[in-house]
């Protein structure tokens, strides 16, 4: 086996299949994109036509709604668990503050933090992004401990850090300085466009990275 998770020594542990760029992207793209963007539009929608309460209720909504579906296609669905957990908390403040500003900075912020959290696990070691990598594609855990999936990983976690830190603070100044749909604007132009773009190269990088080092190791290895 010749690509990202396969090739270590020649060995393929419970029989997983050669990952390719279109196989990664359509298991974990749908998810990717529902958890991200749907739970704004359902928002936008419902404070558009009957208020902030409304649109709480309806993110909310949307939110379980996306785990229910998770959960029967059979995921575990760990990040939409949490996007459960974060969105009743971001409700119970945005509706605690009566302010559709304070509910939508919340997950702007937290993206801020994520930026900080992908950059530090870069930093010692522990890429994020091989993290969530591990959820679009079942890597071995032996192979997760090697050193070319933590190379190969914390470039990556580096670039979704400074992308995530560099989106927020464009997002917050919009928000606090324009308006609601001038807001919704730069999370379109911020968010589908680029992390499709962030996506379809982490998955290529990883492929090709991978299966590089692991072609130039074994060229390496004296034969036996």
């Amino acid at each position: 086996m010749s690509a990202a998770a396969g090739t270590v020594e020649g060995r393929d542990e419970g029989g997983l299949s050669e990952p390719t760029f279109r196989g990664v992207l359509l298991t974990g793209l749908p998810g990717f994109l529902r958890e991200g963007f749907l739970l704004l539009g359902a928002f936008y929608v419902g404070l558009r036509s009957s208020g902030l309460a409304a649109g709480i209720a309806a993110a909310a909504v949307a939110s379980g709604l996306i785990y229910l579906y998770e959960r029967r296609a059979g995921r575990e669905a760990l990040l939409v668990r949490l996007s459960l957990a974060f969105v009743a908390v971001q409700s119970a403040v945005g509706l605690a503050a009566d302010s559709a500003t304070v509910y939508l900075a919340q997950p702007v912020l937290v993206n801020a933090a994520w930026g900080v959290a992908f950059l530090v696990s870069a930093a010692i070691g522990r890429p994020l992004a091989g993290a969530f990598a591990c959820a679009w594609y079942p890597f071995p855990h032996w192979f997760r401990q090697t050193d070319r999936f933590k190379r190969v990983y914390g470039i990556e976690s580096i670039v979704w850090g400074v992308y995530l830190l560099a989106r927020s603070g464009l997002r917050l100044a919009a928000l606090l300085e324009g308006s609601i749909e001038n807001f919704v604007v730069v999370v379109l132009l911020t968010g589908p466009p680029m992390m499709l773009l962030l996506v379809a190269w982490s998955i290529r990088y990883a492929i090709r990275a991978l299966t590089r080092e692991a072609e130039s190791d074994a060229a390496d290895r004296p034969p036996s």
